[in-house]
């Protein structure tokens, strides 16, 4: 069977969150690639995201809650694929408020999962995350290690890989991408993740500040991260059903990677470099070969050309008061509209 083939297999996919900081890149990669594609999501970071996309008669748009079964049944039926990114992002955000963290992450995935399968959703590609795996001190953490878990975010993780997959069946094929933090630029753009952060410190501000730094941290670059969303969605049923996938590109540690944002904005100006501690001992070397050998695909995009990017958007005013605007920062955001 062909790839086109295979597309032509999905008309409209549910993107489940489609408005936060992947799938801002990615909804508008689907519609580009000709696939219609419903989005529902609270637009906590903007209603006008997809303003150019509304006339292409690809795009319907859903506000509301993934808590709100009405509201997630109506939006799945007549989806055939749902790409599940829907969750309160990382740690910081999830401790703001454990209870809103479990309620909108663990508790509303089960009834999600069920409803997809009730109106014959054939594709269900879950974002989990590389974080599931807690301290590794192996050399390279693949997918069939034990997880260890340092949070209730990363918690909550493993148990909706757990509980998806229990669903699949021959009609109901279930996939879950284990993502490695993301970075680069995006039309929803995140400055609270740890290369964006330092990128945004070191253009704004002059100085980098590394927290810790040896701990190793896996990362991946936006638009590899969307690519790899499509490579699942468009591969044969056979080759991931039921299967996890690490996605990541190089591992560095947290000072190499300060130092890689100093040498590249240090072409345009002078920056230091301030080396603290941490409290935060997260560290894994993930491997990600599975993805490879197994569905052929391969990132295209460095670390490098993630902050190269964030600068280019930051010289051509794309990220305007980067260092204060909520938007570019979930606490912020979630503080500020007061989310229960």
């Amino acid at each position: 069977m062909s790839k086109n083939q295979i597309c032509k297999n999905f008309i409209k996919i549910l993107v489940a969150g489609g408005a936060g900081y992947v799938g801002s890149k990615l909804v508008p990669a689907l519609i580009n690639k000709g696939y219609d594609v419903k989005v529902l999501d609270l637009y906590m970071y903007g209603k006008d995201l997809f303003q150019e996309y509304r006339s292409s008669g690809k795009l319907s748009e859903v506000v509301g809650d993934i808590r709100d079964l009405k509201l997630v049944e109506e939006a799945i039926k007549g989806c055939d694929t749902v790409i599940h990114l829907a969750c309160i992002s990382n740690d910081p955000s999830f401790e703001l408020n454990p209870k809103l963290g479990k309620s909108i992450n663990l508790d509303a995935f089960e009834p999600f999962v069920k409803l997809a399968k009730k109106h014959k959703v054939q594709r269900f590609i879950y974002a989990s995350s590389s974080s599931v795996y807690g301290v590794k001190k192996e050399l390279n953490v693949t997918e069939d290690m034990t997880l260890e878990p340092l949070t209730d975010y990363s918690r909550f993780k493993a148990d909706c890989e757990k509980i998806l997959l229990k669903y699949k069946d021959d009609n109901f094929i279930c996939t879950v991408l284990r993502p490695s933090t993301v970075c680069g630029y995006a039309p929803r753009q995140r400055l609270d993740l740890v290369v964006n952060i330092l990128t945004n410190l070191a253009y704004n501000t002059g100085k980098v500040k590394v927290m810790g730094g040896d701990q190793m941290r896996p990362n991946i670059h936006i638009d590899d991260m969307v690519r790899a969303y499509i490579h699942v969605l468009e591969a044969p049923k056979n080759l991931i059903q039921g299967e996890i996938f690490n996605v990541g590109y190089h591992n560095h540690t947290v000072l190499a990677l300060g130092e890689m944002i100093k040498k590249i904005v240090g072409k345009k100006k002078n920056i230091e470099m301030e080396v603290v501690p941490s409290n935060d001992n997260r560290s894994y070397h993930v491997n990600s070969d599975k993805i490879s050998k197994k569905l052929g695909f391969t990132p295209k995009f460095t670390i490098e050309n993630a902050i190269e990017d964030l600068i280019d958007a930051f010289e051509k005013g794309k990220l305007p008061n980067s260092l204060d605007d909520k938007r570019y920062f979930n606490i912020a955001t979630m503080k500020a509209i007061n989310l229960e």
